[in-house]
């Protein structure tokens, strides 16, 4: 039998994780009866599936790298919904093909998923921007104006000036710079997926603060949408200040 059969389970994890296996030698695996062995042969199988998932999430932008381009932009927003705080959008630059696990759209990620791939978005990207827009611009402009407002805000602020931007379906037809819309594009680009993550957790963030401001409405846990919670503490207390007035039930209650 051939002796890499003999490997200890440190060097056949080095070497599938690290060095490369070939096919010879996930076959010889196949037959090791070790339990850990075993183990690994499944984390490796689903290491695999995940890098194969994540390079089709990049196909937009592998794409776009065949044609030159380098620094490729993804933007989304978060908070279009809620009946209180602001809207974020945030804008990312990824290296092509930068490997990040579990990069998805924010809305099929847990709260503490979210928080780890937020923290590798940060430390991986080229360049990473974001901007707020406040429930009073919200009510003078409407929301989907404040969101296209916010995506273009943060596009701009990038440090590097993108060579080509993806936006999660808004048609942001100002915008100077080669731009494509793509629809559900947070669950179809690696770029606007990781700007999904950026603008959900920043905003996050920002309503576990407000709800030291404002402990009533326990924006913490619901973050401003219209959970029931929310809306009978609405009836209790009615609005605070940062409570979208043109959104429904908050303006009937103030009208």
């Amino acid at each position: 039998m051939d002796n890499k059969i003999k490997l200890s389970v440190k060097e056949i994890a080095d070497k599938l994780f690290h060095s490369g296996a070939d096919t010879d030698f996930m076959e010889l695996l196949q037959h090791d009866e070790r339990k850990a062995v075993h183990h690994l042969l499944v984390r490796y199988d689903k290491e695999l599936k995940e890098k194969e998932r994540l390079h089709e999430l990049y196909k937009y932008e592998y794409a776009f790298e065949q044609k030159g381009f380098k620094y490729i932009a993804g933007t989304d927003e978060a908070g279009r919904g809620p009946l209180a705080g602001p809207v974020v959008a945030a804008a990312v630059i990824l290296p092509i093909g930068c490997y990040i696990p579990r990069l998805n759209d924010s809305k099929k990620l847990s709260a503490s998923a979210r928080e780890k791939i937020y923290g590798q978005i940060l430390a991986k990207a080229i360049s990473v921007s974001r901007a707020i827009i406040d429930e009073k611009t919200i009510d003078r402009i409407n929301i989907y104006q404040a969101s296209m407002n916010a995506m273009y805000e943060a596009i701009y602020k990038l440090d590097v000036k993108p060579q080509q931007v993806l936006i999660d379906a808004m048609p942001l037809n100002a915008l100077d710079i080669p731009h494509l819309s793509i629809i559900k594009g947070d669950a179809k680009s690696a770029s606007i997926a990781a700007a999904s993550i950026v603008a959900k957790v920043e905003r996050d963030h920002l309503m576990d603060e407000y709800a030291k401001q404002y402990p009533e409405y326990d924006f913490s846990s619901h973050k401003g949408y219209g959970t029931k919670k929310h809306i009978e503490a609405l009836r209790k207390y009615g609005p605070c200040p940062l409570h979208r007035r043109s959104f429904e039930p908050v303006k009937s209650m103030i009208s």
